[in-house]
């Protein structure tokens, strides 16, 4: 008796195990077999405002460099260094008494050569009056003529020195060539310059002029939508906005005036030049910013970054059929804004794998779950800040 309840007993456990056991399997298959459930969103397409920035270069309207033009000791500077100056205003003043010497033996030639040529020219009219009564021959008055010829030409080139000597005392007073800044003064009173050397810089930066590069592919679009826009183009490029160093937008707008006539070869890029007002002189010659330009995208769809993945150089997404199987999609993204991809190869209506594109692969089956553009957008901002919180805790701990 105590054998067959043993063998009873081990008979039931051993048959509990294997029940189990296939419990198990059955419930492992019916859980491989649930399709997964994932966020759906619906593509549309839309027109967009996307901003495009340039690096870009900021310059005077007008930089001279002021450099002496005569050799001499500063006598006296008139200026500061970042002082406002009129055009024609003394800057600095060189050591003149040689060139003054220069203008008053000038002044004695010319005069000798005048008194030698009114000489001359009264020597003329005497000798012409004697052969008209044929009192002496024509040679003679000839010979008077070719005299004052040469008296003549002496007063030419007395006048010449003269003119020469007054504009080398002129350039001894170094003025302003137009209205503008005064920049560093490298030289000081009593200081020795030769011709050539620079005495300050003058810049007008009442307007400013900012240059950005573009490669080629955005030049031909800059310039179709141009030819389409006709007229209305003169008022799209007057919107031009300025970023400036410390990220903050400058209050004018600029114009887009023109551009260079040739691409760079060794950068495959042209340059651009937008004109801004700078009525209270806060943009500076040399300054560095970013121009900013909005353009315009039609028929275009927004893909969300977290919803793709890269495989060299190539982006996917996966899209999914009428009966919600997943498809890989391949894409190459015009542009990336804010957290989306702008691409246009998409059709409205298509479906795509928001978030949980680990979970799935090509070929298998889904259960949707839609999700609209605003719940995605939420999702995304809210999931940039709590990366954005993360990071900052994580240098508070260091």
């Amino acid at each position: 008796m105590i054998n067959k309840s043993l063998f009873l007993f081990g008979f039931l456990v051993l048959s509990g195990v294997f029940i189990s056991s296939c419990g198990e399997k059955n419930s492992k298959r019916i859980t491989q077999n649930k399709p997964v459930t994932v966020p759906v969103l619906e593509l549309k397409s839309k027109s967009i405002n996307l901003p495009q920035t340039y690096i870009c270069d900021i310059q005077a309207v007008q930089y001279v460099e002021v450099r002496a033009k005569v050799e001499g000791y500063v006598d006296k500077i008139f200026v500061d260094e970042g002082q406002f100056v009129k055009k024609d205003q003394p800057l600095f003043q060189l050591s003149s008494f040689e060139f003054k010497e220069m203008v008053n033996r000038a002044s004695a030639t010319l005069y000798q050569a005048k008194a030698e040529g009114n000489a001359a020219k009264l020597e003329v009219e005497r000798l012409k009056v004697l052969v008209d009564k044929d009192i002496i021959t024509s040679s003679e008055l000839e010979l008077a003529k070719s005299k004052l010829a040469v008296a003549e030409a002496n007063i030419t080139e007395a006048a010449s020195l003269l003119s020469n000597a007054k504009n080398m005392l002129s350039y001894t007073t170094i003025k302003a060539p137009f209205n503008g800044i005064v920049d560093k003064v490298p030289f000081k009173t009593g200081s020795l310059v030769t011709a050539g050397d620079l005495m300050t810089n003058i810049t007008d930066i009442s307007e400013v002029f900012a240059y950005y590069k573009v490669n080629e592919n955005e030049y031909l679009r800059y310039m179709r939508e141009k030819i389409q826009q006709g007229d209305n183009a003169e008022t799209a490029i007057k919107e031009l906005s300025l970023i400036l160093s410390d990220g903050k937008y400058y209050r004018h707008k600029g114009v887009l005036e023109t551009m260079e006539a040739d691409f760079e070869r060794g950068t495959g890029s042209i340059a651009f030049r937008v004109r801004f007002p700078n009525p209270n002189g806060l943009l500076k010659h040399g300054a560095t910013g970013k121009i900013e330009m909005t353009n315009e995208m039609k028929d275009v769809f927004l893909i969300p970054q977290k919803s793709t993945f890269e495989v060299q150089d190539y982006n996917y997404v996966y899209l999914l059929n009428s009966e919600n199987e997943v498809k890989v999609e391949s894409f190459r993204p015009i542009k990336r804004f804010d957290v989306y991809y702008v691409v246009d190869n998409f059709k409205p209506g298509d479906r795509i794998i928001f978030e949980g594109i680990q979970q799935v692969r090509d070929g298998v089956k889904v259960e949707p779950t839609p999700i609209t553009e605003e719940e995605a957008y939420d999702n995304l901002v809210k999931r940039n800040q709590n990366t954005e919180s993360n990071y900052l805790s994580c240098l508070n701990c260091l």
